[in-house]
């Protein structure tokens, strides 16, 4: 198991195990867990449901449950020392707020970005990796992978670990990786 840090980002292709690792991250962090889904659940979408149902059926019942779509930052501030949040994921939240323009969006992120330096707590994010496939075909695809990928790779720059999950394996890339400055 891997150092406790402060901020962590967990990220990784669909069904790596990229939430796996975060949730034993936050399992051996001995702090009281927070469990923050940023999904909007549609009870008329099945498959979600069921996805849904996994990641909770996996969770300790002690751990406490948020479910924060949109106010991310202010749930992030609100933690104590004694907290440790578990973000799942940093895609679902973009994508409830893909409807923003540039300039909000920059506001957003930034703002996020500071909740995560100010915050006391232990956070662990989430984040999927879209980019490394074909481009989409339509324009919300692109804007939805090319805003994640500046996402998290805004997020990296406060964590203190950057775990890449592949095929069932963690790698913390700040540890093994340089920085691309651009």
């Amino acid at each position: 198991m891997a150092a406790n840090y402060r901020i962590s980002l967990v990220t990784g292709p669909a069904r790596s195990g990229k939430s796996e690792w975060a949730e034993a991250l936050a399992a051996h962090s001995g702090q009281l867990v927070t469990y923050i889904a940023t999904s909007q659940v549609d009870p008329e979408d099945v498959d979600w449901q069921k996805r849904v149902t996994l990641h909770r059926d996996r969770r300790p019942d002690h751990w406490q449950l948020q479910e924060i779509p949109i106010a991310l930052p202010a749930a992030i501030l609100s933690a104590t020392e004694q907290d440790c949040l578990l973000i799942d994921s940093l895609g679902t939240w973009l994508a409830n707020l893909l409807e923003q323009d540039d300039a909000t969006w920059q506001t957003t992120v930034q703002s996020l970005v500071e909740s995560l330096r100010q915050t006391p707590s232990t956070v662990i994010l989430v984040s999927e990796e879209t980019g490394w496939g074909i481009v989409p075909a339509y324009p919300i695809g692109r804007l939805f992978r090319d805003r994640l990928g500046y996402l998290t790779r805004q997020v990296g720059t406060v964590a203190d670990a950057v775990y890449l999950v592949v095929a069932g394996y963690a790698v913390d890339v700040k540890v093994l990786g340089n920085r691309v400055d651009g």
